[in-house]
This record gives C-alpha cells, sequence and structure tokens, in this order.
C-alpha cells in the first residue's frame, strides 16, 4: 500500500474524527476546510477527542477497563497495551494534524484524500471537479459517505479506477468498523490497498463488492431511525419517551434520538432528504412500510431545530441538552 499522507477534506463529527485516528496511527494528516472560519469549529472537536482518548485510555489501564465493554479497540489491543506509548501517540496527534485552507496545497503529494463532506450530491460533485486537476497521479480518494454511491461521483473524480468508498461508524475509536465497498470501475488492488489502510488505522474492515445504498450498517440503522422520528413527526409520542420505549424494551444503550444527535442533525436532514427522494433504496417489503412516513414532518422539525442552532450533540444541544 504505501500510504503516508492522508488528506480528510471536512472537520465535522466523524471527518475529525477519522483524521485523529488516522494520525493517531501514526499517518502525516491534514484536515482540508473551506475557510478559517471552519478552523474555528474544527479544532476545538480534536482538542475534545484529545482528551475522548485520554479518558478512555485511562479507563483502559485500569481492571474495570479491561471489560470488553470499557475497551476501546481502535486504540490498542488488550493483550498488548502499553499505557504510557499510547498516551503518548494521542499527543502527537494532538500536536501534528494539520489544517488548510488551500486545497491545492492541502492534497500536494498526498497518498489518500478521505472526502467527508455533507450528504449533499451537488455539493459533493462541486467538489470532486476542484479538487481533480490538483491531485498527484498516485492519490486515491475516497468517500465517506454514508449513503450514496461511489458510481454516482466516479467520473467527476478524474481517476474512478482509485475512487471507491470508506464509511466509519460514530466514535471510531470504540466502533472500530469500516465498510469498503467498491463500484464496478474500481481497480481490485486499490480496493485492497484501502482494505489493508482501514486495518492499519485498527479499524475491522468489511468489504462490500457490489453497491448498496445505505452500506451495512445503515441499510438497518437508517429504516430504524425514520420509523422513531415518524412517530414523533405525527405527535405520538415526545424524543424522550420514544426513547424509553426502545432502551428499557431491548436493552439498548442509547434510543433513536440520542443516536441522531451524535450523528448530528444536519446529516439527519440529508438522509431525510436522500430517503424520501429515492424510494429505490428500500426493498418492495419496506416501500410499502414506509409509504405513510411523514417525511415533511420531520423535515419541518429539523429545520427549526437547526436553525436555533441545536445541530446535536457537537453543539450541546439537539433533541436533548449536554453538558
Amino acid at each position: 500500500m504505501g500510504y503516508k499522507k492522508v488528506v480528510v477534506a471536512g472537520g465535522g463529527v466523524l471527518g475529525s474524527q477519522i483524521a485523529f485516528q488516522a494520525a493517531y496511527c501514526g499517518f502525516d494528516v491534514t484536515i482540508w476546510l473551506r475557510s478559517e472560519k471552519s478552523k474555528t469549529h474544527t479544532q476545538p472537536k480534536l482538542d475534545k477527542l484529545k482528551e475522548d482518548y485520554v479518558k478512555d485510555l485511562e479507563l483502559m489501564n485500569t481492571k474495570e477497563g479491561k471489560a470488553e465493554s470499557n475497551w476501546s479497540r481502535g486504540l490498542a489491543d488488550i493483550d498488548n497495551f502499553d499505557y504510557d506509548k499510547c498516551i503518548e501517540k494521542v499527543q502527537t496527534a494532538h500536536t501534528n494534524i494539520k489544517l488548510e485552507t488551500d486545497l491545492k496545497k492541502a492534497v500536494e503529494d498526498a497518498d489518500l484524500v478521505i472526502e467527508s463532506i455533507g450528504e449533499d450530491t451537488k455539493v459533493k460533485i462541486d467538489f470532486y471537479q476542484k479538487l481533480a486537476p490538483l491531485l498527484p497521479e498516485k492519490t486515491v480518494i475516497v468517500t465517506n459517505s454514508s449513503t450514496l454511491l461511489p458510481s454516482t461521483f466516479a467520473k467527476y473524480t478524474g481517476r474512478g479506477d482509485k475512487y471507491l468508498s470508506l464509511h466509519f461508524a460514530n466514535t471510531i475509536w470504540r466502533k472500530n468498523t469500516a465498510e469498503v465497498m467498491c463500484h464496478i470501475g474500481t481497480d481490485p488492488k486499490v480496493f485492497t490497498d484501502i482494505i489493508e489502510f482501514a486495518n492499519e488505522i485498527r479499524m475491522v474492515a468489511l468489504p462490500i463488492t457490489k453497491e448498496k445504498n445505505g452500506y451495512l450498517l445503515n441499510s438497518m440503522l437508517v429504516p430504524f431511525l425514520l420509523s422513531a422520528f415518524d412517530l414523533y413527526a405525527n405527535g405520538i409520542s415526545t424524543p424522550e419517551t420514544i426513547d424509553k420505549a426502545w432502551t428499557l424494551g431491548t436493552g439498548a444503550p442509547n434510543g433513536p434520538f440520542r443516536i441522531m444527535d451524535t450523528v448530528g442533525l444536519e446529516t439527519v436532514k440529508n438522509i431525510v432528504l436522500q430517503y424520501q427522494k429515492v424510494p429505490g433504496l428500500f426493498s418492495p417489503l419496506l416501500k410499502k412500510m414506509m409509504m405513510p412516513y411523514n417525511f415533511k414532518g420531520m423535515l419541518d422539525i429539523l429545520n427549526k431545530y437547526i436553525s436555533e442552532g441545536k445541530m446535536g450533540k457537537s453543539t450541546k444541544e439537539g433533541f436533548y441538552k449536554y453538558e
């Protein structure tokens, strides 16, 4: 594989996590941001990630931390855990990540560009068209899209054979999975290389050899979230009560509205827009089940929250308030 320099385009919830995890694992990482103002949003995320990594490592360094439920698999293996070395890796990652607003400067000599911008087809296409002429021949591009297919964008990258999807679960150092999905034009060697990269940043690579909207995780998760949101949009119950129904009834640690707060309400909005416009995303059975879904009501609620700056956990308020 031989990747060294990694550029993450976008410093949102997952973009900042991907960058920090890659830097923690020894890669030279730059985050490309659209503006200087974006730096004021991204740097606090990196500072918080540093705190979260240290906090988790401190727990892992206790007897209780050895329990599987407390062990962050993306940080170390339990059988050769070196606390001091891991703490040093966190400090180095935090210090060495670069924030850059000049796209040409950011991607020069890049081995891998990880696009992690909003789930908006037009925005992604515009980004790829600006990116394509700036890249070295060697550079591979992956998208961290959670719903969109790589074949939709391959031609705009100028290197469809070096383009595919690499999708992470939120809190990637704990839930260390990476869905690797190729499209029909992806070079098999590049597909293999990205699987290797995912493993090198301590993810469990999940290969997907046929395109599918929603990939693996979101094909299961999104219908669940929409079902919960529909209950709220139709005035059936409140987010708190709906979450209690799920957590108490199943033993799950979080309900759907806490999950949406963690994902971020802008992302939730983009997913709602995407799923209401593309009925082919669903099987015939799911389409029949989802016909009554109140997408308009969901968007009205999301637009209100977003206009009030309630973007989810990252802004300390969404459906819930966070300290």
